[in-house]
């Protein structure tokens, strides 16, 4: 009969579909491991410019230089405080009976004051380790801070891998279901199937145009917060290796590295140590002081009988604080209940840090079980949908059994794709736990940021007001063309870019600080 041929036709048409739709499904499904195309972003170029781009990152770096600061605040200590000062003036003086004093004087004159401490009981030397101790503390959560940053970025790089590969399974799938409605129309109309089966396939399809409209608007989310992340709307972005070379073999083995590693933990100890050295500064105030001090002054017409006049001194000074109510011990004590309290912190720290290195760990053994389980789910799923389709033509299943199994497949290969998301933030999160989720570490690329430049600047300066600060990744060619020279006005400092070769790279060398009790 015609509308049979017509009907047959129909059936063999759908397939040959279906099964192109399939192919794009399985490759959409599979585009966590495959290579991406030429020009495409890779994950390490995304972790490269939020590394050099990433404001929350530069953020961090100027708090950075800001506590470099307080090592030049604490060295001042050693050096000689020196001012001057000038005056002059008109005076009226009349007496009865009258004086040889009498008459209107203009004096005035100018006064050249130094002070070099020679010992201050300690305070210098323990407020300049203290301000050591804080900025290596600062640098570990500049770490920290960095590490968190390019979890980040992972995050936001897969996600968009993940929803781009789920927007295209379920664009396939809309087509799908599409050809299956147009489909049981026309078997409909050929009275083979019933008004139920075409209400059936409405259903389905309508659901699968919310869902892709649905993924459509993660996408966007999820290039809004790559955006938001890295600096730049993702381009072409590839799918990242499922597994890192990187991580560490064990739980014990990634524990041990934390252990020695983990910016939370090194943090704790250096801002104990900081505390130590506070509880000496202060107890240095109840030891006596010893100052050198040098004074000029010069006076012109200071009186009728006296037209230039000059003194100088040189004196030294000790000064022994006896007793002050009981304020500077006061203080003392507060500081090793501070101290007592740093110590706890590094406790603190090393049990949280334990406790992320487990669970990261955890996570990443059950994303790899998972993605094995996932895999022969969506194969099983695949293999499960063909059969209902030959045996739906011979009329031993209906199209809602049909139905079902392309929902199924359809969901065993969204859930395989998220699974292959989590199996890479998972890993990158062990990174970041341990510590070694850095720019050393994974290698982004340019000129990785050194914080003991400025470190050194800032320590060796004594009389300027600017502020210098090195750009990550800045070409060697700006140099050339003088961009980096310029300077930046902003009230009476000045800011000035500076930029140089990359700096060779070295090796992670971390001394930690000894821990020992404050002084009694």
């Amino acid at each position: 009969m015609p509308v049979g041929r017509a009907s047959d036709r129909v059936r063999a048409n759908v397939r040959q579909r279906w099964l192109a739709s399939v192919s794009a499904c399985a490759l959409a499904a599979a585009v966590l491991t495959v290579p991406g195309a030429v020009h495409a972003e890779t994950l390490i170029e995304a972790l490269s410019a939020a590394y050099r781009d990433n404001p929350r990152l530069d953020a961090e770096r100027a708090r950075l230089r800001s506590t470099d600061e307080d090592v030049a605040r604490a060295q001042s200590g050693y050096r000689p405080q020196i001012g001057a000062s000038a005056d002059i003036s008109q005076e009226h003086n009349s007496s009865k009976p009258a004086s040889a004093s009498n008459g209107i004087l203009d004096p005035w004159g100018y006064q050249i004051n130094l002070s070099q401490p020679i010992f201050n009981g300690f305070q210098t030397t323990n407020s300049v380790s203290e301000a050591e101790a804080s900025v290596r503390a600062g640098r570990e959560n500049l770490r920290s801070v960095e590490s968190e940053t390019l979890l980040d970025t992972v995050r936001a790089y897969v996600d968009v891998v993940r929803d781009q590969a789920i927007v295209r399974i379920r664009d396939a799938n809309v087509s799908v279901l599409s050809r299956e409605l147009e489909a049981a129309e026309m078997r409909r109309a050929a009275r083979e199937v019933t008004r139920t089966d075409v209400a059936q396939a409405q259903a389905r399809r309508a659901r699968a145009i919310s869902d892709s409209d649905l993924a459509k608007s993660n996408l966007k989310i999820a290039r809004a917060r790559y955006q938001q992340v890295v600096g730049h709307q993702p381009e072409r972005v590839t799918a990242p290796p499922l597994k890192l070379k990187a991580l560490p073999r064990s739980l014990a083995e990634a524990l041990e590295i934390a252990e020695r590693e983990s910016p939370n933990v090194i943090s704790a100890l250096y801002r104990e140590e900081a505390a130590r050295y506070n509880v000496d500064k202060i107890w240095g105030e109840l030891l006596p002081q010893v100052s050198l001090e040098a004074n000029y002054t010069h006076r012109n017409n200071s009186s009728n009988f006296t037209d230039e006049q000059e003194q100088a001194s040189i004196t030294g000074r000790v000064t022994m604080p006896l007793y002050e109510g009981g304020e500077t011990r006061a203080r003392v004590r507060q500081a090793k209940h501070q101290h007592v309290g740093r110590l706890q912190e590094i406790e603190q720290a090393r049990s949280e840090t334990e406790a992320q290195v487990t669970a990261a760990w955890s996570r990443l053994m059950a994303a790899r079980s998972q993605m094995q389980s996932d895999d022969i789910q969506v194969e099983a799923s695949r293999t499960a949908l063909e059969g209902p389709r030959e045996e739906e033509k011979v009329g031993q299943r209906n199209l809602l059994d049909v139905l079902n199994a392309e929902q199924e497949f359809l969901e065993a290969q969204v859930q395989l794709v998220s699974t292959k998301r989590d199996l890479v933030v998972a890993g990158y999160s062990v990174l970041a736990a341990i510590g070694r989720l850095t720019g050393e570490h994974i290698d982004v690329g340019g000129v990785l940021y050194d914080p003991e430049q400025h470190y050194n600047d800032a320590r060796n300066e004594w009389i300027s007001t600017n502020i210098t600060y090195r750009e990550v990744g800045l070409p060697r060619q700006a140099v050339v063309e003088g961009i980096p020279e310029a300077k930046v006005s902003i009230g009476a400092p000045q800011i000035e870019v500076v930029s140089e070769e990359p700096p060779p790279r070295r090796p992670v060398q971390r001394g930690l600080p000894r821990l020992r009790p404050a002084q009694d």
